[in-house]
């Protein structure tokens, strides 16, 4: 053990000898960057482009409801994910929350326009049952 370590040890006398989760969490993280860079709550360059193709009504569309809500989903679906493992995480509930409430106007916007597309969206992504 690095002689780092055994300082930092020291300095938490009120923790047991075993328990360091911080530490941890950051050792492991110097040695496999690759585990943790799969554990991301955000969606990665290539997922968003591959969802920006599937959801895409017309070429170059990145800016239509069915490319955001299916972007909005996706990053729901990641944060639901993350709350298995911390269940009390406010900050980023909050977030949740919010992609909730832009994910539901997009569709309510959508519904009022054309309920065709809005019909063969919530088909598409599962969103009811």
């Amino acid at each position: 053990m690095p002689a780092f370590l055994h300082y930092i040890d020291r300095q938490q006398a009120y923790c047991p000898p075993n328990y360091r989760p911080f530490l941890d969490d950051i050792l492991a993280w110097a040695l496999h960057p690759q585990i943790y860079k799969d554990m991301q709550m955000s969606i990665t360059a290539e997922r968003k482009s591959d969802l920006i193709q599937e959801y895409a009504t017309k070429a170059n569309d990145t800016g239509s409801p069915e490319v955001q809500v299916a972007i909005l989903s996706e990053r729901i679906a990641n944060l639901t994910e993350h709350f298995k493992d911390h269940s009390k995480d406010n900050h980023s509930r909050r977030g949740l929350l919010k992609l909730v409430s832009t994910r539901r106007s997009l569709l309510d916007y959508l519904k009022k326009v054309d309920e065709n597309r809005y019909k063969t969206l919530i088909e598409k992504l599962g969103l009811r049952r």
